[in-house]
């Protein structure tokens, strides 16, 4: 329960352009860091776009609706309605999204100024997750302290995916797709205040987004030990792999894991099982009949975290084959659960892991592969992995020390 209110406590905005609960890390953020800032007696709103989070009471929720024109096909993004037009935001939410770009962060930073236009002076500071849209620096010019979070710099995701890309054709839509990097850049460059999540992406911000690592402030995000927790009497299954990868990027890596299982299926039967959906015809899938491990691969689609627990209770092993990771939210995740992980040396990572799991370098199959093998005949390391993890965690990432902390950057930026 929320402490009393204290004469010191802050009057806390926390913006988040999109916050599915189920899916990616940024709802996962907003309702854990929102309860844990409500625990130390301060008040909170979250102002949200869609897909909006589940919150705790005692946090106040407000809803700024935008299109949502990912959520519906194709076909129904591009048949204009005029009275969705009623706005010039709309209106470019539509034009940015038919022409091939994300153009969420911007309209979602244009629609949070227009909301806090008249009340922004109610708030001690305004939190921002992860948009870093000109909208912040509107909100700013208003009189209140803006502190943002950047999980890690997009940058990376962009430049992993132009990699992959195999025409000139898919590079343009890249290229397009992300060319709201630019405005994050120049807001970034104009705040005084910047929470990330790890030293990595720390280091990776700074240079990304040229910044001093002074304005950079580290906060590890925190897990929820009660809720991600080794379930009384649950036999992990034998064989059984798993990975969370719900956003089907090349940044997560899922390709050298398939590759890796496609060579241990020569030694031995196995069990991969995939939190998420692959898109359409997608790079995934082709690859998956390509290998022809179409059989021993399952995908789960969007699941709650209830469901998500289980699969980790189920697992023999946890992957994290991530090419970067800033935080890696399933590696932590997989190890309050007491699940053994491998995980890659990408990003924050090592961080995260520690010597309580195996690492190997990242896009690297064979590693993984190796890996795998040995852990998987090894039931003493599969044990001792397991318990080390779960000790690691509750050691080393709570959302009570992760709200103080952020408490701290607060403070700081209102005195500046």
């Amino acid at each position: 329960m929320p402490k009393s209110q204290q004469p010191d406590s802050l009057r806390i905005c926390l913006l988040s352009y999109r916050s599915n609960p189920y899916s990616g890390g940024q709802g996962v953020y907003i309702r854990y860091l929102s309860r844990s800032l409500r625990d130390l007696g301060h008040k909170v709103d979250v102002i949200s776009g869609q897909p909006y989070p589940e919150l705790d009471d005692g946090v106040n929720l407000f809803r700024l609706p935008s299109l949502d024109l990912y959520s519906q096909p194709i076909f129904s993004r591009i048949i204009p309605k005029p009275p969705k037009f009623a706005s010039l935001t709309n209106l470019r939410e539509w034009i940015g999204v038919c022409t091939g770009g994300f153009p969420e962060p911007f309209t979602f930073g244009q629609r949070a100024y227009e909301f806090l236009s008249s009340r922004a002076r109610q708030y001690d500071v305004v939190h921002d997750n992860q948009s870093l849209a000109y909208g912040l620096l509107k909100i700013q010019n208003l009189g209140v302290p803006i502190v943002a979070t950047v999980h890690h710099p997009i940058t990376l995701d962009r430049d992993i995916t132009m990699e992959a890309a195999t025409s000139w054709r898919q590079r343009m839509g890249i290229r397009r797709w992300y060319s709201f990097l630019d405005m994050q850049g120049k807001v970034a460059r104009r705040l005084s205040h910047i929470i990330t999540v790890s030293e990595s992406a720390r280091i990776e911000i700074a240079n990304a987004f040229q910044i001093s690592r002074d304005k950079l402030h580290v906060v590890y995000n925190g897990i929820d030990t009660e809720f991600f927790t080794p379930i009384d009497g649950g036999n992990r299954l034998a064989n059984r792999l798993l990975v969370v990868n719900s956003g089907d990027m090349p940044l997560k890596g899922l390709r050298y894991l398939l590759e890796a299982v496609a060579s241990l299926r020569l030694q031995r039967d196995l069990e991969l099982v995939i939190v998420g959906s692959p898109m359409e015809n997608s790079p995934t899938e082709r690859l998956i009949n390509k290998l022809g491990i179409d059989d021993c691969v399952k995908f789960t689609g969007r699941i709650e975290i209830a469901k998500l627990v289980r699969q980790y209770a189920l697992a023999t092993v946890v992957v994290v084959p991530s090419v970067y990771e800033g935080f890696g939210l399933p590696a932590a995740e997989a190890m309050a659960c007491g699940a053994p992980v491998i995980a890659t040396r990408g990003g924050a990572l090592p961080e995260v892991v520690g010597d309580a799991g195996i690492l190997v370098p990242p896009s690297d199959s064979q590693a993984l592969a190796e890996a795998t093998s040995a852990l998987l005949n090894n039931p003493e390391e599969l044990r001792r992995f397991g318990e080390l993890g779960r000790k690691r965690i509750l050691r080393m990432f709570s959302w009570q020390n992760a709200a103080r902390r952020t408490v701290e950057v607060y403070r700081e930026a209102h005195q500046d």
